[in-house]
């Protein structure tokens, strides 16, 4: 951890418990206490009101009129953090996150441990292959490299990539890396699962003046439809998640009439399947020959 960061973390620990000793915090950052001496030395220079108490109880503290002027967040505040965190870590596995929510967890005190809110995620062994490439995709983020890999598309067509990294983004149960392509000479989303090989070149970059504007625009979301399906109750829980309460009405004694937008691609298609035998699509007819379509297409699988 750089000396900045570390005592910023100290910082937002003394300011939520009222004294941490030398020990501790050598501990926590994982140095010696002769660097948590000198790391206290900045922050007084820099007009923090630290304090030290000698003794069995003694340790450092902040003047108590500082924390209430300066408080940065609440105990509620990092509750949500924690929660967040703790999430996130599930769907990344990153050791750095873990360290994090120790920190915090250590600020907020007791609390930390009765969260009231919490998150599961399946933990499939992929995600574990898939930690791998986004800490490469991190390294070169950070060191503004540029990266190279093998990427196959839909059609299993292999080509050879080098990307000037911008993003990591996070969508549904994906990732993906955003950036300008080279060989493309645009700006495109990688999904990590179909990258290989994957490396970080030695060539740097500049981030080019106009990646703000492609931000939002580079992981492209398909075209949607609005259809109208027959749903049974046993998964008008998945559809009130997916698309509220309002998108369900009373139709017969054994089935509701759903609202719905979905993909107008085979992922749209793959979505209404994955509900079985509990849904019936009945409009617009031209999606409804559609999905049919591939639903046999997909039963000529086990002819």
């Amino acid at each position: 951890m750089e000396k900045v960061e570390r005592l910023i973390a100290i910082t937002m620990i003394l300011l939520q418990k009222e004294r941490v000793s030398a020990t501790e915090f050598a501990q926590l950052f994982k140095v010696s206490k002769r660097t948590i001496l000198r790391d206290m030395q900045t922050l007084s220079m820099a007009n923090i009101p630290i304090y030290a108490l000698t003794g069995v109880n003694g340790g450092y503290g902040i003047m108590d009129t500082y924390k209430v002027d300066k408080r940065l967040l609440s105990s509620a505040d990092l509750q949500h953090l924690l929660t967040a965190l703790a999430g996130l870590e599930q769907l990344i596995l990153s050791a750095e996150i873990a360290q994090t929510i120790k920190k915090i967890e250590a600020m907020v005190g007791p609390l930390g441990l009765n969260r009231s809110m919490q998150l599961s995620f399946y933990a499939w062994e992929g995600r574990a292959e898939l930690r791998e490439s986004l800490k490469i995709c991190q390294t070169a983020l950070l060191k503004e490299r540029l990266v190279a890999f093998d990427y196959s598309d839909k059609a299993g067509v292999q080509t050879q990539r080098i990307v000037e990294p911008y993003a990591l983004h996070f969508s549904e149960s994906s990732w993906y890396l955003q950036g300008f392509c080279l060989d493309r000479q645009a700006y495109r989303s990688f999904k990590l699962a179909r990258m290989e090989q994957l490396r970080v070149e030695l060539r740097g970059f500049q981030q080019r003046a106009d990646w703000p504007a492609h931000a939002n625009t580079a992981h492209t979301n398909p075209q949607f439809v609005t259809i109208k399906a027959l749903v049974a109750p046993s998964i008008h829980d998945q559809i009130i998640e997916r698309y509220g309460r309002s998108s369900i009405e009373a139709y017969t004694a054994n089935y509701g009439l759903a609202t719905m937008y979905v993909p107008q691609n085979p992922q749209g298609f793959q979505l209404l399947a994955s509900f079985g035998t509990q849904i019936k699509v009945l409009e617009p007819q031209s999606y409804v020959a559609e999905f049919r379509t591939y639903l046999v297409q997909m039963l000529q699988n086990y002819a």
